[in-house]
């Protein structure tokens, strides 16, 4: 998947020339000092504004300079874990399965559920050629409508296509991403859906005595946070695969497998987008967005509200699921660990 080392190391130079002339030297002796970026040879140039004086050219440096930090962890923490290796199993090889190639504009987006990627699944269904006036009233599901104009990629075509483009991932705390998709997919599951099967079959195997919630009713029709993660830790432990809406990230995107130019996060999210699309060049065509965002109670709220139904344990098993995606993307378990109890609660939310 990667480039030889000679292109790998003339890209990388030919990314920071580009940063002479467009970047305040103040920052360049940050990325000099840094290395690692995207860029190269036929590699399109992350592109800024045309002066590096205005206000907007040094966010476009600070966010830079974050960009620069992020690569350089994650590629160190690849070697650290063995993980930049190449090999046979999900970890190290491509995974070319869930990325999204747009050609015309060179960009690679590796599309990780619940991490923006409605916002950005719109984006790219734009850059495509609906008009957002067709994505506002159409019925389909946004991403049938993706691969419709975005065939998933072979790994040869994955290749050529990281040759010449911007490749971006989106990542999240786990634990955070995690909760999102068990509210999204499970607690609130639509009905008739796989997900709502998926939960009556955990409430049947993991529910052993009714539950009083707040508002006083029992039972709960949905399975509860406590049951979901046991049910995950079974999967695990028994080697399944996971929903893709709880894959883990290094699984679903094999970041160590793939030279990344930009990982946003979805902490910083309003700044990362709008960093990709202007280097991308694309500000007269989308922007930046932000669908389903969320309602009512905070997320600290909600994560304090969730993760104080499970016990220590169950905390630190999720941890060993997740456990790549912390280190990889510089995440902790900090605030979390916390919430844990040392018994099951018989409470749900």
């Amino acid at each position: 998947m990667r480039p030889s080392r000679y292109c790998r190391c003339l890209r990388r130079c030919v990314f920071l020339l580009a940063g002479v002339v467009t970047v305040p030297a103040a920052f360049l002796v940050l990325a000099g000092a840094g290395g690692g970026g995207g860029g190269g040879p036929g590699r399109p140039h992350l592109r800024k504004n045309e002066s590096a004086n205005d206000a907007t050219g040094y966010w476009m440096a600070e966010v830079e300079a974050r960009m620069v930090q992020r690569r350089r962890h994650l590629r160190q923490t690849c070697a650290m874990l063995g993980l930049d290796a190449p090999g046979n199993d999900s970890l190290h090889r491509p995974n070319p399965w869930e990325f999204l190639v747009n050609r015309p504009h060179r960009l690679v987006w590796c599309n990780v559920f619940k991490a923006a990627s409605t916002s950005w699944m719109y984006n790219f269904n734009v850059l495509a050629g609906y008009s957002p006036k067709f994505l506002r009233s159409s019925k389909l599901v946004p991403l049938n409508l993706a691969r419709r104009r975005y065939p998933r990629p072979s790994l040869r075509a994955l290749r050529a296509a990281l040759n010449d483009s911007i490749a971006f991932l989106i990542v999240r705390h786990p634990l955070e991403r995690l909760l999102s998709a068990y509210r999204d997919k499970i607690q609130f599951s639509l009905p008739h859906t796989l997900h709502q099967k998926l939960g009556n079959e955990i409430i049947l195997r993991y529910r052993k005595k009714k539950i009083k919630g707040k508002s006083g009713s029992k039972n709960p029709r949905w399975p509860t946070f406590s049951e979901f993660v046991q049910y995950l830790v079974d999967v695990q432990r028994r080697g399944d695969p996971f929903d893709m809406h709880w894959t883990p990230i290094t699984h679903f995107c094999t970041p160590c497998q793939v030279d990344f130019d930009i990982i946003m996060k979805f902490e910083t999210l309003q700044e990362d987008q709008n960093y990709l699309i202007h280097h991308a060049g694309l500000q007269e065509i989308i922007q930046p967005e932000w669908k389903n965002p969320a309602k009512g109670r905070t997320t600290s709220e909600l994560v304090s509200s969730y993760y104080s139904q499970l016990t220590t344990e169950q905390i630190l098993q999720l941890y060993d699921i997740y456990r790549y995606d912390f280190e990889l993307f510089g995440y902790t378990l900090d605030g979390y660990l916390e919430l844990g109890m040392t018994e099951p609660s018989s409470v749900t939310t």
